[in-house]
C-alpha cells in the first residue's frame, strides 16, 4: 500500500479518537482540534517512520499532548510578563468611535466588512482590495456600496469611519462609489 494510502487509512481511523483525548486533556474543542491537526500535520511529515511504530496513534496523542502542553506555557509566560509589566505605555485603551465603528462592522456580511476595512481602514485602493481578494473591481464597489449602505444607520455622524485619499468618510447620504452600470472603476 502507498505511504499515502496507509496514511489516509490511519488520519480516517484515528482522527476523532485523538480529537476527544486531547479535548478532555486542554477542555476546548477549538484547541483540540488545531493541536490534532497539527499532530498528524507532524505524523505526515514523518510517516515513513511513524508508520513502523508498535502504535502510530500513541505517537500522535503524545505530539499533540506536547503541543497543547507548549500552547499553555507560552499563553502563561505571555500572561505573566503581561502581568508583570502592565499595559505597553505607548498602546491607549480603544476609543469610543472605534469599538462603536467595530460593533457595526460585526453586524455586515463577512465579504463587505473585510472590503470595507481593507479599503477605509487599511487606507488601500479599490484596485488593490480587488487583487487581494483575488476579486473583479466591480465585485469589490459592489461590497463596499452594500457595506456603507448597511453600516449608515448603524453610525451616527460621530462614529463615521475614517476618509482615505480616494474615499470621503461613510456618510449617510449618496454613495459616489456605488457601482456603476458599466462596473468600470471611477
Amino acid at each position: 500500500m502507498p505511504a499515502t494510502d496507509s496514511f489516509d487509512a490511519f488520519y480516517r481511523d484515528a482522527r476523532s479518537r485523538v480529537a476527544v483525548h486531547l479535548y478532555a486533556i486542554t477542555g476546548d474543542v477549538v484547541e483540540a482540534q488545531d493541536v490534532t491537526q497539527e499532530a498528524f500535520a507532524r505524523a505526515w511529515q514523518r510517516w515513513d517512520q511513524v508508520r513502523r511504530y508498535e502504535n502510530p496513534e500513541a505517537w500522535v496523542r503524545i505530539v499533540g499532548r506536547r503541543l497543547a502542553i507548549n500552547r499553555w506555557r507560552r499563553t502563561k509566560s505571555r500572561m505573566a510578563a503581561y502581568s508583570r509589566h502592565g499595559l505597553d505605555a505607548h498602546q491607549l485603551p480603544p476609543s469610543e468611535d472605534n469599538v462603536a465603528i467595530v460593533a457595526a462592522l460585526r453586524q455586515l456580511p463577512y465579504e463587505q466588512r473585510v472590503a470595507i476595512v481593507l479599503h477605509h481602514l487599511a487606507g488601500l485602493p479599490v484596485v488593490e482590495v480587488a487583487r487581494e481578494l483575488q476579486i473583479p473591481v466591480g465585485t469589490v464597489k459592489a461590497r463596499l456600496w452594500r457595506g456603507r449602505r448597511a453600516l449608515a444607520p448603524l453610525l451616527t455622524t460621530e462614529d463615521q469611519l475614517p476618509a482615505t485619499s480616494e474615499q470621503p468618510a461613510i456618510e449617510a447620504s449618496a454613495d459616489p462609489d456605488a457601482p456603476t452600470a458599466r462596473g468600470g472603476e471611477r
